[in-house]
């Protein structure tokens, strides 16, 4: 029998979906672990839309002070941490059973341990199960995956692209490959997430950067960065997020836009979709398709009239040049 030291371990908690879609490392790394720990939110019951677990795995045993910061992570939840041994196993492979290689459109959506599809015609995207939301194994992000491919193989054509709350920049990932010349912007409220996907950026070789053909990440509470604001108006907008987060944003991501654009809008359960519909009638948008998976739609919107940020015209050789907006 190996050393108990030497075995892995896992702590769960129940949470609510919202709580693993805003989970952050920030609250529990602390001087109590020794090691950085692998974190996995999980849906416990698809028929149970909100019931989401927590799982976070260590190489060593964690001690009652990682076990009452883990119990922080979802204030909401009337459950409590359960630690438990994983036995004579590999812990970091343990953390990722249960994701499954994903077919969604011509996307391929894999983990370390998975290999990638021999199809050359199939896009191989590797997503490790760990520290954000969006490894492509749920309806939302299989839906956005889908109705992106739908566009591209529609012979859609984007330039100006944007993935508000990126996760693990899976979104982003797959827009870089249908329009390669694009210039992409990804952000996310949590700056562990915009870390992570960086991280995944060099694991793809998708270039990070901020010219054509590049993803600049950043962290944005929405559309609130300057950088943002600068690059507007974009062609394609995709915001995977909650009901009440996306409505909130309709008045900057209708800002953010202009006529024609196309809004792809995830994260919304069935029974919040008429109020999502509605906000952002208001700011101008129509709903064009709806993908449905389960209680999950992803909406695709088409923006109809001017509404936000308007560019100011050029004046040529205008000494306040700096006072109009320019691409970032």
């Amino acid at each position: 029998m190996p050393d108990e030291g030497d075995l892995g371990w896992k702590i769960s908690l129940p949470c609510t979906r919202a709580e693993a879609r805003m989970l952050s490392e920030d609250s529990f790394f602390m001087a109590s672990s020794d090691t950085v720990p692998t974190i996995v939110t999980r849906e416990v019951d698809e028929s149970q839309p909100d019931e989401w677990a927590i799982d976070v795995y260590f190489e060593a045993r964690p001690d009652a002070a990682m076990l009452e910061n883990i119990a922080t992570l979802a204030p909401d939840s009337s459950g409590k941490p359960t630690l438990s041994q994983l036995g004579d196993e590999d812990w970091l492979v343990k953390s990722q059973q249960g994701l499954e290689p994903l077919r969604a459109g011509r996307f391929h959506i894999h983990t370390f341990d998975s290999p990638p599809h021999e199809d050359p015609a199939i896009t191989n995207i590797r997503i490790d199960a760990g520290q954000a939301f969006g490894t492509g194994h749920h309806e939302t992000t299989s839906g956005c995956l889908e109705t992106l491919d739908h566009l591209r193989r529609h012979g859609k054509r984007y330039n100006n692209i944007i993935d508000v709350g990126t996760g693990t920049g899976l979104l982003a990932f797959a827009a870089h490959h249908l329009w390669p010349t694009a210039k992409i912007m990804a952000s996310d409220i949590d700056q562990t997430a915009v870390d992570v996907s960086v991280e995944n950026a060099a694991t793809n070789r998708v270039p990070v950067g901020n010219k054509r053909g590049a993803v600049r990440f950043l962290m944005s509470n929405g559309l609130d960065h300057p950088a943002i604001q600068r690059r507007a108006p974009y062609d394609l907008i995709i915001a995977n997020i909650l009901a009440m987060p996306l409505i909130a944003l309709a008045s900057q991501i209708s800002a953010a836009a202009q006529p024609g654009t196309i809004l792809i809008l995830a994260g919304l359960l069935e029974h919040q979709k008429d109020e999502v519909v509605a906000a952002y009638a208001r700011a101008g948008f129509r709903v064009s398709n709806v993908r449905q998976e389960n209680q999950w739609p992803c909406l695709t919107l088409t923006k109809t009239r001017k509404y936000g940020w308007v560019r100011k015209p050029r004046r040529i050789k205008s000494p306040l040049a700096s006072d109009y907006f320019g691409e970032c």
